[in-house]
């Protein structure tokens, strides 16, 4: 995949201009179970996480799997979990080199993946990642993983705020940044925090667009 030769400067301040400030924190083992609950309502109709997560009278306890799988073992362990005074919202990243995982932590998933997926799902599920995994660069970098805002609390400018923390990371530190899009909504965002689209992915089987984007560091 290569990476776009630039990006413009990070928005500071812009989308919160006349709105309460927004405090944003590292977020620890007692925001979890805060965490997942504004994760489950904030993708709860995202069509990339629910093409994961199972459509049957199940459908819920999926989300809750999925979403708690993504923060109390993949993302919270590495430190650059964030979220706000009030717990409105979420970002999950992960720092380089362990985005990637081995078959024996994969099979260890398998459990709880298949309570996400139901019996049915799970195969495609895993075709789905082995698709974006093969796409996923093996250069150092930051990856979201997830961001979400609870709905009642969207408009007042969070989502921004937990994008910036890390975004200035990445240029005090020289590194890049990645993330896969769910919604083409969602892509504007990132693109004002300097991300650009190098591919589409329709996943596999007939499933939604994913929107793989890179974000070079500031220079100079």
């Amino acid at each position: 995949m290569d990476a776009p030769p630039g990006r413009p400067p990070t928005p500071r301040g812009g989308e919160e201009s006349g709105r309460e400030p927004v405090t944003v924190r590292k977020a620890t083992r007692a925001d979890a179970g805060a965490l997942v609950d504004v994760l489950v309502r904030s993708f709860d109709a995202d069509p990339v996480v629910n093409w994961f997560v199972r459509q049957d009278e199940r459908r819920a306890e999926g989300f809750e799997v999925f979403f708690d799988m993504a923060v109390r073992q993949l993302t919270l362990p590495h430190g650059e979990v964030y979220t706000t005074s009030d717990r409105a919202g979420a970002a999950l990243w992960v720092p380089p080199g362990k985005s990637r995982m081995g078959w024996a932590r994969q099979l260890l998933l398998l459990p709880r993946g298949l309570r996400v997926a139901g019996p049915r799902g799970l195969p495609r599920n895993l075709r789905s990642l082995a698709a974006l995994d093969r796409l996923h660069p093996r250069w150092p970098h930051l990856y979201l993983m997830f961001i979400g805002v609870h709905p009642d609390q969207q408009g007042r400018g969070i989502g921004s705020a937990l994008m910036r923390p890390v975004v200035e990371q990445c240029d005090r530190t020289g590194l890049s940044a990645y993330l896969e899009g769910t919604a083409e909504d969602n892509v504007r965002l990132y693109e004002r925090f300097g991300f650009r689209t190098v591919q589409q992915l329709a996943l596999p089987g007939g499933g939604p667009t994913s929107w793989l984007m890179w974000r070079m560091p500031a220079t100079g």
